[in-house]
């Protein structure tokens, strides 16, 4: 008979609740792992999908995620013509946040253009692409639109023709892409208030600067006032013709287009280093240590529950029971209740990423990286466990 299964028999109560704390532990580690993957996964997820070999923005920036990055829309046609460059794209990037329904709906506005399809959505889980310049949009599930909700923006109503799934800005919120013409529009175009406004404050400037002149003043006025900042754009994407290197192109852009050109792999890093590095940080510095707490509890569990047993080890030293059968009791029973709660983990852990405000991703490395903790944890704190056990004196089973 298996001592061990016995012994856990009489006391599965209290061993149960042990299986089920351990495994909520481990379970709030394993959230935590995809938590953090999820940062880079997020951080990473527009670059990934864009398409683009090259990003060009604004000299001497970070943009057009880590940094604001503005330059003129028809800077495409330049870049078009540098050699190993096979097609250029406008992009646009940038967050609002706009009251609709009674909620508020915070999301980045990705433009991009039609007919290349870069920075584009690269999957459609509902309704279909935008098929025209103007007024349509597709936005990530998360947002929480449906396929053909109207959404008023600037000057305009936007209707959502389909819908993405796990498309997020780095800051978590979800993505809804338009025409780069609307993206524009969107962001630069002014209401009929905000143009008299401008016109009036224009006037004044005008009147004060040509006083003998009122109709060229007014004109000017009107000029500067109502002209609103468009063709302008965050970054223009690049596709490479084949064989083309990456590095020397961009070299090239730098040299002589007197902008700043980044590799996708070059991007990806300043994205990383930017502005989800502090969210990396404390997550993964909080992960760390939720790990050295669950490894202390886990431990003193063990061996808690090892010294419960000190008379019936003595009982068996009395009875002349070898040590391998002692020590095998204690490292079945430590195993079991590692491996239960790694169980419980999974379980529990399946069951609620999807409820996390942010994406979880929990890879079978990390899966793999806390079986092997807490193999670790159980043989260490059973080998403490044993260390006292076996150094009980089989008379100690007949004292009180």
């Amino acid at each position: 008979m298996n001592l061990a299964v016995r012994d856990l028999r009489q006391h599965w109560g209290r061993f149960g609740l042990s299986c089920l704390g351990v495994g909520l532990l481990l379970a709030l580690v394993l959230s935590f792992a995809g938590i953090y993957n999820g940062f880079v996964a997020d951080a990473l997820g527009l670059i990934r999908s864009s398409g683009a070999d090259l990003w060009v923005v604004q000299k001497d920036t970070r943009g057009p995620f880590a940094e604001m990055s503005r330059l003129p829309d028809d800077v495409r046609y330049r870049i078009a013509v540098v050699p190993g460059v096979r097609e250029t794209s406008p992009y646009i990037f940038y967050t609002v946040q706009r009251p609709w329904h009674g909620r508020l709906l915070r999301f980045v506005v990705v433009g991009y253009d039609l007919g290349t399809g870069m920075g584009g959505p690269s999957q459609l889980v509902a309704g279909r692409g935008i098929a025209q310049a103007h007024y349509e949009m597709v936005a990530d599930q998360k947002l929480g639109l449906r396929v053909g909700d109207v959404v008023h923006l600037g000057l305009h109503d936007y209707t959502v023709v389909g819908l993405t799934r796990g498309m997020v800005g780095s800051g978590g919120d979800p993505v809804a892409f338009f025409s780069y013409q609307d993206a524009e529009e969107i962001q630069f175009v002014k209401d009929n208030w905000a143009i008299r406004n401008a016109r009036q404050r224009a006037l004044a400037a005008y009147t004060h600067a040509l006083p003998t002149q009122p109709t060229l003043a007014a004109g000017l006025a009107r000029s500067f006032s109502d002209n609103p900042e468009l063709h302008n754009v965050n970054a223009i994407l690049v596709h490479l013709a084949p064989g083309a290197d990456p590095a020397a192109v961009a070299a090239a852009i730098n040299r002589w287009e007197y902008f700043t050109a980044y590799t996708t792999a070059a991007q990806s890093e300043l994205m990383l280093a930017g502005s989800v590095a502090l969210a990396r940080r404390q997550t993964g510095l909080f992960r760390v240590l939720l790990t050295i707490v669950t490894t202390v509890i886990v431990a003193q569990i063990i061996y808690t529950m090892t010294l419960e047993k000190l008379k019936p080890i003595a009982l068996l030293k009395l009875i002349g029971a070898p040590n391998r059968l002692i020590m095998g009791v204690v490292l079945q029973q430590s195993l079991a209740l590692g491996l239960i709660g790694y169980v419980i983990a999974l379980v529990v852990g399946n069951l609620t990423y999807d409820k996390w405000p942010r994406r979880v991703l929990v890879g079978l490395p990390d899966q793999l990286l806390l079986l092997a903790i807490v193999v670790v944890i159980c043989l260490v704190a059973s080998a403490m466990g044993l260390r006292r056990a076996l150094r009980v004196e089989a008379g100690a089973a007949l004292t009180g």
